[in-house]
């Protein structure tokens, strides 16, 4: 057992997922124009609240049903597999990472597709740089006795940047967990994030996390348990 896991959440924590998006929404109103791109977003969101994930080549399905002789769409799936995520890492994101492997190991733990979001972390340049150890699941809240079983810790720090994931694995973990929020992203700026218990730690960016020690996060979770 290890003393201590970081556990590393993917889409606007270390990646500039809303980056992304606006990309695909002007790759797509160029290349389908602007009626589609709308189309391409409202399945997208309704796939989104079915599966609890972001699909996007879901999505793509789901419009080329609606629209199959549409050749367009065949550029459109080459845009996203051919997407050059290492771009879209969040200045010093490898840098936390590698300043949390000092205290202990790595593991990229995601939501998400079982092709888009793996593809995502091996291009990103994630997946070499937590030495392969990455965790997606469907709703990852929920499958915290596998990240358990799998990486087994008597503490745990998780960076995620939304607050009602930090919450929930919170109500899991307790003290056993540092929960650290890097207000990035929308979700980091959702009206809901005040509904929430205020995580241990927060950020402005993820570089941030190299400004902090392994006993400055332990306390962080202590002090909370405490009040």
């Amino acid at each position: 057992m290890e003393q201590v896991v970081f556990l590393f959440d993917v889409d606007n924590t270390l990646v500039d997922n809303d980056r992304i998006a606006a990309d695909l929404k002007r790759y797509l109103s160029q290349e389908v124009g602007e009626g589609p791109q709308q189309q391409y977003w409202e399945i997208f969101e309704q796939l989104r609240a079915e599966l609890g994930y972001a699909d996007y080549l879901g999505a793509l399905q789901g419009y080329r049903v609606k629209h199959p002789r549409e050749t367009h769409l065949l550029a459109v799936s080459s845009y996203l597999v051919n997407y050059p995520f290492a771009n879209r890492l969040f200045p010093g994101s490898l840098d936390a990472l590698e300043h949390a492997r000092s205290f202990g190991p790595t593991v990229i733990l995601s939501d998400g597709d079982v092709v888009f979001q793996p593809l995502k972390v091996n291009r990103s340049g994630l997946f070499e740089a937590v030495e392969g150890r990455v965790l997606i699941y469907i709703h990852k809240e929920q499958e915290l006795d596998d990240v358990e079983r799998r990486h087994p810790a008597a503490h745990y720090v998780l960076v995620d940047d939304k607050v009602r994931i930090l919450a929930a694995v919170k109500q899991h973990w307790g003290e056993r967990l540092t929960t650290v929020f890097p207000r990035q992203g929308h979700y980091a700026h959702a009206p809901d994030v005040a509904r929430h218990p205020a995580p241990d730690v927060t950020i402005e960016r993820i570089g941030d996390l190299t400004s902090y020690d392994m006993p400055a996060l332990l306390d962080a979770a202590r002090r909370k348990g405490t009040r």
